[in-house]
């Protein structure tokens, strides 16, 4: 049986979230205080061996504790909930073990549900007990708010207790729970579901008194727990070195499955030292199980303590050792074994470097599948939960089986000019379906499109699950510019985690759909692409002030349903903010060049490089950036645009030389347009004053 779906009420800022879990491996992923680590402590406070605090509701409902005793309404007191809810096959699971869940025993049933509720067992005597040692005083208040009362000592638990409920799902998918004996509820629980945690933080501090035996201790306890014991002899107190010997055989014996499951974690490379384990018996403590982890160099016959290797390598080694434990010790539960087991592994790249962090969770997987001797059946495989900031471990995770954890404003607050995001929602990226789209008279199809998302983002390492926002651009050169243009321009939106994304003209439309999805603001910066039609009909590139000239950019016609040039001039800064996908697209307008002289023209680059020299032209003809301009301005439009074509400005290389450049440059007016639009949409301060 496997777990289908949790459910998280009134949980810190989870105020309600339905999380899908996946059959062998779901990530958790998403920017800072977006909840991730929330989902994993409510399953903990629930079903592991962590208690409830009275900051663990939602800051939204503090408010509601009061006024349950204001209003003596007893519906007012909130309670956290968790709903479990599992995929059923009445065929293949012991029916004793879940019948009690069954709303009915005359039909088929595919899933099955226990709720959990961390709820007041008795409002009249909480509300009694409270007033008896708060009355109200002459203005109405009370000596001590009752959040305060039950923060105190331990009078939480002592008032709230944990109920469950069996549910069931009406005609109209209504959830219904129904009451369980608290016993019973327990039974039931221990029976389908154990939770282990390997917690986000191991302790492994950068200094030898502190990494000395972690890992040892590790090793022994797995030993202990899993693996065959050592018979020694009383004779070990006389021959305690011909026991050590023994032993150090014993270990070498049985620790050589895990030996081999570490190596195909990737370490040790063929660069270190092997591992094994050693029998430090002392004649005092001979029975006590003393061994140490020792690096060795076999050439050498050189063995090092425990203490002498890095963090990253003792943290893999231990999350090994740890999610192994965890699994055997549910294969090995030979008398009511829980028909699923739940793994939640939290933030595993801590001290890992990027390769190890892109194998770690097919590693992980391949480990638990070699424990179970190649049993094909999933029911032996647990459900493995990761939360990670890491780009690189999303890199190797199918779209399916990542949630992201996004902030939002609670339901329960008054709507503000400037949303509080005090609360998350969940989103499910298998429920995630891309657009179908006709570029040019070629139809891209759902599959296609995103069959390109999964690829782009696998190979650009990308951070957008993480951000705050995006920022899509057409090359390497707008990509190596822009993190200066923003520090120069929009020194605010330096607080923020943006993504910058090179998409090129032809494809950031097709990101539209994945940010809308997340709900994640972006700004498109491209290209115009003027081009016209030739003789034969085919276009082709050229000045953006040539009568009739139409883009050739497939993300402004997709947006803004727009092809003429001309069109595209006269559109507004409304016309350019569609509300609908949260996203400004940006293109090139017409620059100031700076010189305000009686031949002074207003140019309009076809290119970012184009609109660039426009800009700066004052810098250029100064050849402070190392591009002659001729003296004539009525020749500067046609220059700029054959020279930008013609190949002879080498735009990677002139993008680095600006940013090693002490000239102050300045930022093309539709790149500034855009940025502004984005600071103002993140509410991150006032625009800096450019240099004129």
């Amino acid at each position: 049986m496997k777990v289908k779906c949790i459910q998280i009420k009134n949980f810190r800022r989870l105020e309600c979230v339905n999380i899908d879990i996946e059959s062998d491996h779901t990530v958790f992923v998403g920017p800072n205080n977006s909840g991730k680590t929330s989902a994993t402590i409510a399953m903990r406070c629930f079903l592991g061996d962590k208690n409830f605090k009275v900051f663990d509701f939602p800051a939204s409902n503090t408010d509601d504790f009061q006024a349950f005793i204001t209003n003596d309404d007893d519906e007012l007191l909130p309670a956290i909930e968790l709903d479990i809810w599992f995929q059923l096959d009445p065929d293949r699971i012991p029916f004793g073990k879940a019948f009690r869940l069954l709303p009915g025993l005359s039909a088929n049933y595919t899933e099955i549900g226990i709720g959990l509720k961390f709820e007041v067992a008795d409002k009249a005597q909480l509300r009694s007990e409270y007033l008896s040692q708060n009355p109200v005083q002459e203005d109405g208040s009370y000596k001590e708010n009752l959040l305060h009362y039950l923060d105190a000592g331990n009078n939480l638990n002592r008032y709230f207790h944990t109920s469950y409920y069996s549910l069931e799902r009406d005609n109209s998918n209504k959830i219904i729970p129904h009451l369980l004996k608290m016993t019973e509820g327990k039974q039931i629980i221990e029976n389908l579901l154990r939770v282990d945690f390997v917690d986000a933080q191991r302790n492994f501090e950068d200094d030898e008194k502190h990494r000395s035996n972690k890992l040892s201790v590790a090793f022994a306890t797995y030993y202990k727990k899993n693996l065959e014991q050592a018979q020694v002899s009383e004779e070990a107190h006389q021959v305690i070195h011909e026991n050590n010997e023994r032993l150090n055989e014993h270990y070498e014996k049985y620790f050589a499955p895990l030996m081999s499951m570490i190596q195909n974690l990737g370490v040790p490379s063929v660069n270190d030292r092997d591992l094994r384990i050693v029998s430090t018996l002392s004649p005092e403590s001979a029975f006590k199980g003393n061994t140490d982890l020792f690096y060795v160099d076999n050439q050498i016959d050189h063995s090092l303590p425990e203490s002498y290797n890095g963090l990253g390598f003792k943290n893999l080694v231990y999350m090994a050792i740890q999610i192994s434990h965890y699994h055997l010790q549910w294969m090995n539960t030979l008398k009511n074994r829980p028909l699923a087991q739940m793994i939640f592994i939290e933030e595993p790249e801590v001290h890992l470097h990027a390769q190890v962090q892109r194998t770690f969770i097919r590693n992980i997987s391949h480990i638990l599948k070699n424990i179970i001797n190649g049993n094909s059946s999933m029911d032996f495989l647990p459900h493995l939960i990761v939360t990670t900031h890491s780009a690189h471990i999303l890199d190797e995770v199918d779209f399916s089986k990542v949630r992201y954890f996004r902030r939002c404003p609670s339901v329960n607050t008054c709507k503000s000019e400037v949303p509080i995001y005090n609360a998350s929602e969940v989103l499910s990226m298998k429920n995630f379906q891309q657009q179908v789209f006709n570029t040019d008279g070629d139809t891209i199809s759902n599959e296609e499109s995103l069959d390109f998302l999964k690829k782009y983002l696998r190979l650009t390492h990308c951070t957008l699950f993480f951000a705050d926002a995006a920022i899509l651009v057409e090359g390497a050169v707008e990509k190596l510019l822009l993190p200066q243009m923003i520090r120069q321009t929009v020194p605010g939106l330096s607080k923020c985690y943006i993504t910058i994304l090179e998409v090129g003209g032809a494809h950031a439309h097709k990101f539209s759909g994945l940010l809308k999805f997340l709900k994640i603001p972006y700004l498109v910066i491209t290209d115009i692409d003027s081009v016209n039609h030739t003789e034969n009909g085919l276009k082709e590139a050229c000045p953006v002030d040539t009568d009739g000239a139409i883009t050739s950019n497939a993300s402004l016609k997709h947006f803004l349903n727009v092809e003429s040039i001309a069109e595209l001039f006269n559109l507004c800064f409304e016309r350019k903010r569609l509300s609908e996908h949260d996203c400004f697209i940006a293109f090139q307008t017409q620059e100031d060049t700076g010189d305000h002289s009686a031949n002074t023209l207003n140019l309009v680059g076809r290119t970012f490089e184009e609109a660039f020299i426009y800009k700066n032209l004052m810098l250029c003809r100064s050849n402070d950036l190392g591009i002659e301009l001729p003296e004539s301005m009525d020749k500067t439009n046609d220059f700029v645009y054959n020279f930008v074509r013609s190949g002879r400005l080498k735009k990677t290389d002139f993008a680095l030389k600006l940013l090693a450049s002490s000239v102050d440059w300045q930022t093309p007016e539709y790149i500034l347009e855009g940025l502004k639009w984005l600071q103002e949409r993140l509410k991150v301060g006032p625009i800096a004053d450019e240099k004129k």
